[in-house]
């Protein structure tokens, strides 16, 4: 069986979530910027496009070496086995980027390499003519960085952030990986209420779904990689029946979003339908501060408009006044909310428990914690 030094791409501050996941998967990791190593056979490839939440893609770290001078580029890529992953009529488009090194021409590090993996198929086939390209699609990435070339090759082709179940959205919405990773982040359990006020098209609510009822994300999509040849015919549809077999729909969930605009409750419900977790969740429109409840120690997650999302200051700081206003009473609650605002503490008027530096998308932004009464414990029973 061949091991693979696999690589998952991450949003800058959720690099320590993806982490916990893939440890919890049984993996040992590395963890850098925007990035989580660990190593896997073609089995693990599956498994982790299928079941990681917050990350990116999982790629092939297929080669890694310095390089100064596009000979060096080139000899060192075409020394890497490349017919071990490439049958003779693979497509191998070839992207790249360059920061801080010598070799700064991306194009031209793009040609090098295409043409040095040419070259060693061609020989290793014993084509003259040009290679068909005609089969399964390989996309291959050389990134250099002061001067330390890393070549990898993409095994789930778009972002793993699209589920498939978002048919509509609102004007700004959050990334389903990025919505999962803000749940991972709570103290939520599946045993305890799950709110958010401002659900919009419904993201935050189906990844909470998604996560208590054991549903892999990536179940319902396809990937770049099932068409290659390293693959066992029948072995991504094994990992999948495996994965719908690991649903469990006995579990009983008390999760409700709610938004001030119809249109995006109608939208939100059309979602969990499509993600198959409709019954799951309670969507109603309603006022923030109306929102009331008998309910404890449960958790509310909160993506309000900030930033390049801000259509109306006023409107947002009067939001997150009633915010402050409507949860503060609830002190078995905990409430985590996401806002670029530096100033939203002032207007929520309380200090967060916690905060936590998170990029949604290229904007910086703080994850606000603030933390509820622990349950009391349980007696021992003698």
């Amino acid at each position: 069986m061949t091991n693979y030094q696999l690589v998952a791409t991450v949003a800058s501050g959720i690099e320590a979530v993806t982490g916990n996941e893939l440890k919890e998967m049984g993996y040992q990791v590395e963890v850098e910027n925007g990035k989580v190593f660990f190593q896997g056979s073609t089995a693990d490839i599956i498994k982790t496009n299928l079941w990681l939440r917050t990350g990116d893609r999982i790629k092939i770290v297929y080669g890694s070496f310095p390089a100064k001078t596009f000979d060096d580029l080139y000899e060192k890529t075409k020394a890497l086995p490349w017919e071990d992953l490439l049958p003779m009529d693979a497509a191998f488009p070839v992207s790249g980027k360059s920061h801080k090194s010598t070799l700064y021409s991306v194009p031209d590090c793009q040609s090098i390499v295409k043409k040095a993996i040419v070259d060693r198929l061609s020989s290793f086939y014993h084509r003259r003519a040009r290679l068909p390209e005609t089969g399964a699609t390989y996309p291959i990435e050389v990134a250099i960085l002061k001067d330390q070339v890393s070549i990898t090759v993409d095994t789930s082709g778009y972002s793993l952030f699209k589920r498939g179940y978002r048919t509509e959205k609102g004007g700004a919405p959050i990334k389903e990986n990025m919505a999962a990773a803000m749940v991972l982040l709570t103290n939520w359990s599946p045993d305890k209420p799950f709110y958010d006020p401002t659900c919009g098209s419904g993201t935050i609510p189906i990844e909470a779904a998604l996560i208590g009822l054991n549903i892999a994300p990536g179940l319902e999509r396809d990937f770049a990689a099932e068409d290659w040849s390293i693959f066992e015919a029948d072995e991504w549809d094994k990992h999948r029946n495996e994965a719908k077999l690991a649903a469990d729909f006995s579990v009983e969930l008390d999760i409700m979003g709610s938004d001030i605009d119809t249109r995006m409750i109608e939208i939100a419900k059309r979602n969990a339908a499509k993600a198959g977790v409709e019954d799951f969740i309670s969507f109603k429109q309603l006022q923030l501060s109306d929102f009331q409840t008998d309910k404890e120690y449960g958790v509310i997650v909160s993506n309000p408009p900030y930033g390049e999302r801000l259509e109306n200051e006023e409107y947002v700081e009067n939001l997150y006044r009633q915010m402050g206003d409507t949860y503060r009473s609830l002190d078995t609650w905990s409430k985590y909310i996401l806002t670029s605002d530096l100033d939203f503490e002032n207007f929520y008027g309380q200090k967060a428990t916690k905060k936590r530096k998170l990029y949604n998308g290229r904007l910086r932004t703080d994850y606000f914690q603030f933390w509820g009464k622990r349950p009391p414990r349980k007696p021992r029973e003698e």
